[in-house]
């Protein structure tokens, strides 16, 4: 299959203005747009930067936009954008520090200031044992605790577009997971921090988060529980 690739470059070193780059190649119907980059970076361009890791859906690390909108490069089939011509793009709303490589640290900055961790300093069940809670409870959280820090979510959202303090989804997200986890007990504290000007409240449900995560979370949804949590002053 020939394609038409168009990657944006950034290389702050060489003194150029940010560019795209045009490549005309013969790929399978069934790589990943991973393996096109890694083509091109192998074939044609090894200065071509971009993030990965695991490459298998797992660390999150590839983000970026392909085709204009989120997604992660090593889920993406080349046949699933039904499309010769592929445009991959660094992912919006953080500092692009070369190529398809953004500065993470504003996005892990708002991740920590939700407290993305379990809180519990009461003494151990007497068993010594660890803390339980029935299947029902651990469903409450189940879909938020899949989220693996991508940034999609974050990174294609209006609100943060347009002001970067906002917390953004993917740590409202990770707060809801401790918030309705029945074994911890910094829940009023994480509410604080998004009962805040930068916190839930920026969210003007626009879906856009919802649609962008590749691991199907319901962001929206989670979102919305959060907000019903500090409106209402319980936890359901």
């Amino acid at each position: 299959m020939q394609i038409k690739l168009k990657v944006f470059r950034y290389l702050p070193h060489t003194g150029k203005k940010p560019h795209y780059d045009t490549y005309e190649m013969e790929v399978d119907p069934n790589d990943r747009v991973l393996d096109v980059l890694e083509q091109v970076r192998a074939d044609s361009d090894p200065s071509l930067g971009y993030r990965r890791s695991c490459a298998h859906g797992v660390c999150g690390s590839d983000a970026m936009r392909i085709n204009g909108r989120n997604m992660l490069a090593c889920k993406v089939l080349v046949k699933d954008l039904n499309s010769s011509k592929i445009t991959v793009e660094p992912i919006l709303g953080l500092k692009v520090l070369r190529d398809l490589i953004v500065d993470m640290d504003p996005f892990f900055e708002h991740f920590r200031s939700v407290m993305p961790y379990f809180v519990n300093d009461d003494p151990l069940p007497e068993d010594g044992k660890e803390r339980l809670q029935s299947p029902t409870q651990r469903e409450r959280f189940d879909d938020t605790t899949k989220c693996i820090l991508c940034a999609a979510c974050t990174t294609s959202c209006p609100s943060f577009w347009a002001n970067g303090k906002y917390v953004g989804p993917a740590a409202i997200v990770n707060a809801h997971r401790f918030i309705f986890d029945s074994r911890d007990t910094a829940a009023a504290e994480r509410l604080e921090v998004l009962n805040e000007d930068s916190g839930v409240w920026r969210c003007r449900t626009a879906f856009n988060c919802t649609e962008a995560c590749p691991r199907d979370i319901e962001i929206t949804k989670a979102i919305a529980e959060v907000k019903q949590v500090i409106y209402s002053g319980k936890i359901e």
